[in-house]
This record gives C-alpha cells, structure tokens and sequence, in this order.
C-alpha cells in the first residue's frame, strides 16, 4: 500500500493504491483518492493526515522527533563493571576502610572514588594510571566525574606513603609499616570469617620491571623472570590462604633472590595477622639452607611443605630411587573447572631424618616426553642446517653435547625420562603422603594470581619515578585481584564456571542509553549477553531495568 500523484489534466491528484497479483501480473487497484494535491497542501489537510499516521508508526515517530530535535542522545555509558564489582568493594569493606583512614586528611577530592576506579581501571582496560582518567568517559562510575589525573597520582602516593610512627601491637612489633598494609590488616579483620582456613598459606614470588629508574630504592637490577635483565625490577610477593583468598602483597627491591625472601614473609605474616602456628606451601625455589633450619627450630613452630631441585641435587635424586616405579599409592584431586578428577599417584620416603613425597602424574608425563620427542625432532631439523643458531638457545642447549661441533646428547635425554611427570616434595607436617601431595598441587592458586596480576591487570610496566606511587600502583593490582577472587569464589558457590575473558566482555557490553524526547529525560538498557545474568545474581546485584525515566 502506498500513495501515488494521478495526472489528470491539469490537475494532479493524490490516491492511496494497494499492489495486488493477478496470475502473472501485478495490477494497482485504487482504495481512495485524497483530493487534489493543490487544494490538500494549500489547506494544510495533507499535515495533518501525515500526524495522524504517524501516531500509529513507532519507527517514524521516532525518526520525526529526531528530526524535529526532540530526541537527543546524551550519553552512551558501560554500566555493567562498576555495578557488579562496586557491590564487592562495599561489602569487603573496602570502601569504608579507605574512608575511615582518609577521614582527617583535607585532598580536596574523593579518595576513595580515585582509588576505586584506578582499580576498576586495572579489571577491564590495560595500560598506566594515566590512561584511566580518559578511560572513564565511557564507563558509569559514581562520583569520579571530578577525578583528574592528579588525582590519581595523590591516591597511589598514599596507598603507599609511610604510617605514623609510635602504633605498636602489645607484642611491640610494629603493626604497619605503610598504608597499604594498614589496608590489609582491616580486610583481613573485617572479613576473617572468609578466610575459613589459616592453617594452611601459600606463598609465591615474581618479578616486575620498570621503564623508568624504580623509584628510590624499590627498583635494583636483578634475576628478571619477563627475561629483562636490562631493565631495573621489583620482587613482588603474594599470600593466599587455602581458599585462594589474597591476603597481603610484600614488596621488595629487584636484587633480592627467592631464597631470601621465605622468612621475612613469614615473620611478617605472624606479626602482622597474630597467626602463631600455620604451614607454609612454597616451590622450590624458596629453599635455602638457612631457611630450612629456621622453619625446623622448636621455637619457630612453622610447618612446610615445599618442591625440591630434582635435577640440581644429585644425591638427591640418586637416593630416592625416583625409576623405582613401586609403592605407590593413587589419590584423585577435584578439579573445579572441568569437573574431571586428577589421579596422582604418591610414596613416602625418609632420607636423613627428612620426609620426602615422590608424586607422579601419567598426564603430565606423556606429555614430557611428547615434548621432549618435539624437541628431538626439531633439533634434529636445525643440525641439518648448522648449529650456529642453536648455541644461544637454552632450551635445546641442555639436550646438545660438543664434541668439535653440535650434536644431540641421547645419554642425558635418557636420563630426563626418570623426571617425567614426577616431583618431589620435603615436608615438616604430619600429614599423609595424599595430603601433602594435594596441598602442594594447591600452589596452582599463586601461579594462576600471578598470572592474573602481569596479563590480566597489567601492572607491568611500571612508570612512578617514586616508592610511594610504586607501591600504591601495585597495591592498586593487588585490590583488584581481592574483587576477582571474591567474584570467582561467588560464582563457584551458585556452580557457575565462567572465564575471566568472558565476564570482561560481557560486563562492558552492557550499556545504558539516555535520551531526551520532549522535554523527558530516559535510560534505556541494552539486552544482557553471555555471563552477565550469572555474575549479577552472584555479586548479588538487581539487574537494571530495560526502560527507566529519570
């Protein structure tokens, strides 16, 4: 149905005519004729047949009032990060621990705000401090429209500015020693009863490097494990309790090794939090001698379980009899993400008055060997065309004997097979063999934060030139990595496996539109997609409206 201008001599003359098919043809059939087209535009009868359409056409009435300027959009906003991950900061307590200690500073700005959305800032977007005061533009965020990117600097200078001197435990050790920690000691005691067990905490380190000098005393050249030994670094350390939960983060200067770092963590982790008796997890390179000796003193009252150099200690290796393939037991661990149990296979050996775990892994040990055959092959490829360009190589180095020239060492790749899908772990504890082997297989939960903090959050690069702003940047990774882990233990609650990628996408794809049509003022939602409807009923957030009025 439309409508058609009908010459008519000298007169034109408007109809309204509807399409029809006639067997093969089509015909036009008149329904009405309107008048002329003189007399309708002359008479302004024609407007008011168009209004009067137009009420019952959505779509045009829509496109009219556009054109006529009374439908404007104002603001096109991401609403979903901040509502899901806002609840979290306020029911970890987070907000109000930051506003409590900032009570009796004058910065002339919110705070707390600042803070909030330097974090938000690391969960969804990469890149400096610097980039989140523009970042915000497209995101909802309460109370940040004033935050500038002074601002932001202020606030990571505090985080990691000193606290005052003279707030002493009854013990007489110093509670805090910066604001950062004054900040996890009160999460902690706010929400001790999320930490359902203190009896076990694990403890990992890495490295993170700077683009500029590090600050004045944090940044040291050092071991770099991002293979940056050019750049200045810090060593950053992070404890989780059994569950996976955060609980502090230690920073440290870039020179320091592993092996040095185990004790003082754990005295601080005693001091700080009064948990007198615990075990520690770790990997085996926080093993030293001197760290040995201290966790078995009878007065330090600390267990252990840690991962041994297989391959770096001989008499180690030889002792236990790790091609001995008898007197294991099998134990399946839970895997929560694909629903599918691991079988490890354990023994228990005692050596010079320490107990020893020998765990093995079938899985993991195809998979050695399909590498190591990778290996060969490839090795095999590159001989064929010289052997300059693997004398910088270290991982094919190991498996290469020279003698003249390169060539592949097959004695040493025989001796590697003994190491297939087998560690070793030393412990202290009285727990069985099982147990101890489920424990350490726990320490996924470190590597898997520090996974989360490099890649995910990107906290490195760093760029502060200061402590204070060094401190405060990473404590900031450190907060978010609290609010992912809530979320996850959330979701794990209501059965929902969802990766981290996903929530991301979904969250910033929920968007809200407002518009001004006459005079009025709405908010339209965009449809949820994916994960959103599972991370809202979890975070425990009532899902916004499609259409609301202001």
């Amino acid at each position: 149905m439309f409508v058609r201008v009908k010459p008519s001599g000298r007169y034109k003359y408007l109809q309204v005519v509807e399409n029809s098919r006639e067997g093969r043809k089509v015909k036009q059939h008149v329904l009405c004729t309107l008048g002329r087209v003189d007399q309708l535009t002359d008479s302004g009868k024609i407007d008011g047949l168009a209004e009067s359409l137009l009420r019952f056409s959505k779509k045009l009435n829509v496109i009219n009032l556009y054109k006529e300027d009374q439908l404007k959009v104002l603001k096109d906003v991401s609403i979903g990060p901040a509502m899901v991950f806002e609840r979290l900061w306020v029911e970890l307590g987070i907000a109000d621990i930051i506003r409590m200690l900032a009570d009796k500073r004058n910065f002339h700005f919110d705070l707390e705000r600042a803070i909030f959305l330097t974090v938000l800032h690391r969960l969804f977007a990469s890149g400096s401090d610097r980039a989140a005061e523009k970042w915000k533009e497209d995101f909802h965020i309460a109370g940040t429209g004033g935050i500038e990117l002074h601002h932001l600097y202020r606030a990571m200078a505090w985080l990691g500015a000193s606290r005052p001197a003279g707030i002493t435990r009854a013990s007489g050790h110093p509670r805090e020693q910066y604001i950062k920690e004054r900040i996890e000691y009160l999460l902690f005691e706010r929400n001790r009863d999320l930490f359902s067990s203190l009896k076990l905490v694990f403890f990992d380190t890495t490295s993170i490097y700077f683009e500029g000098e590090g600050g004045e005393s944090i940044g040291e050249y050092g071991y770099s494990k991002d293979h940056r030994p050019d750049l200045k670094q810090m060593v950053v350390g992070v404890v989780l309790d059994a569950e996976g939960r955060p609980m502090c983060c230690e920073l440290l200067p870039g020179n320091i090794v592993d092996a040095r770092t185990l004790l003082p963590v754990i005295i601080r982790v005693k001091q700080r939090f009064g948990i007198n008796s615990f075990c520690i997890v770790a990997d085996r390179g926080m093993i030293s001698r001197k760290t040995m000796e201290t966790l078995e003193s009878p007065s330090f009252r600390i267990d252990y379980i840690f991962g041994c150099r297989m391959r770096r200690q001989k008499e180690l290796r030889e002792e236990l009899c790790l091609s001995a393939n008898e007197g294991y037991r099998e134990v399946a661990v839970s895997r929560k993400h694909t629903g599918k149990s691991l079988v490890l296979q354990v023994k228990e050996v005692t050596l010079n008055g320490h107990r020893y775990v020998i765990c093995y892994n079938w899985e993991q040990a195809k998979k050695d060997a399909e590498d190591r055959k990778r290996i060969i092959a490839s090795l095999e490829e590159k001989l064929k065309q010289g052997d300059r360009s693997l004398i910088g190589n270290s991982g094919y180095r190991k498996y290469l004997k020279s003698e003249g020239g390169f060539e592949i060492d097959y004695e040493r790749l025989n001796e590697e097979e003994v190491f297939d899908g087998k560690w070793v772990l030393r412990t202290s504890t009285s727990l069985s063999a099982e147990e101890v082997a489920l424990q350490y297989k726990q320490l996924w939960m470190v590597e898997q934060a520090f996974r989360t903090v490099k890649s995910v959050l990107e906290t490195r690069p760093i760029y502060h030139e200061c402590d204070e702003t060094i401190r405060g940047h990473v404590f900031c990774s450190f907060l978010a990595l609290v609010l992912m882990k809530e979320l996850y233990a959330r979701l794990e609650e209501k059965g929902s496996l969802c990766e981290w990628d996903d929530v991301r996408r979904d969250l910033q794809a929920l968007r809200e539109v407002k518009l001004q049509m006459n005079g009025q003022e709405y908010y339209l939602r965009t449809e949820l997609r994916g994960t959103c409807a599972e991370v809202f009923q979890a975070a425990g957030v009532a899902i916004p409206p499609r259409v609301r009025q202001q």
